[in-house]
């Protein structure tokens, strides 16, 4: 089966400090093409800020992203999955706490976030290899017992 460790490798990871501001946050994720940031303090996990938060929490409240820090917005309680769960366990966490990114962390430290997305792609591969195993499987043809064609008599 497969693993965290098999789908996501260590260093794929944006992070932020708990003091930058919004309008860097959301600089950075436009910069690196990606819907969430792990906000750090140090080298620790403090909390996770994504584009939803900007928008929520922010652009809706009339907030000022220039003036308003990542840690006013960020979501602080954090549901996290470990290097070597299987990557089916972290769909369960991610579909249990309803979020869509999910922190992966080794030895208690953190090394990369994942998406439901990325997780549906495993599965989905998975799912095909399944079927054509089956598939295999049910219509495996020998020449042994392949039928006699009515012009090889």
């Amino acid at each position: 089966m497969k693993r965290l460790s098999d789908i996501v490798g260590e260093g794929k990871l944006v992070v932020i400090q708990r003091g930058a501001t919004v309008r860097e946050a959301a600089s950075l994720m436009s910069e690196k093409n990606v819907g969430m940031l792990a906000v750090l303090e140090g080298e620790r996990l403090v909390g996770l800020v994504s584009e939803r938060d900007v928008v929520r929490r922010v652009v809706c409240r009339g907030l000022d992203p220039a003036k308003c820090r990542v840690d006013e917005i960020m979501t602080a309680d954090i549901v996290v999955a470990q290097w070597s769960d299987d990557y089916r366990d972290a769909m369960r966490k991610m579909d249990r706490a309803k979020v869509r990114h999910l922190p992966v962390v080794k030895e208690q430290q953190l090394v990369a976030i994942i998406s439901m997305r990325d997780l549906m792609r495993v599965d989905l591969q998975s799912k095909e290899e399944e079927i054509k195993a089956m598939h295999d499987y049910l219509f495996f043809v020998t020449p042994e017992n392949a039928p006699k064609l009515a012009d090889e008599d």
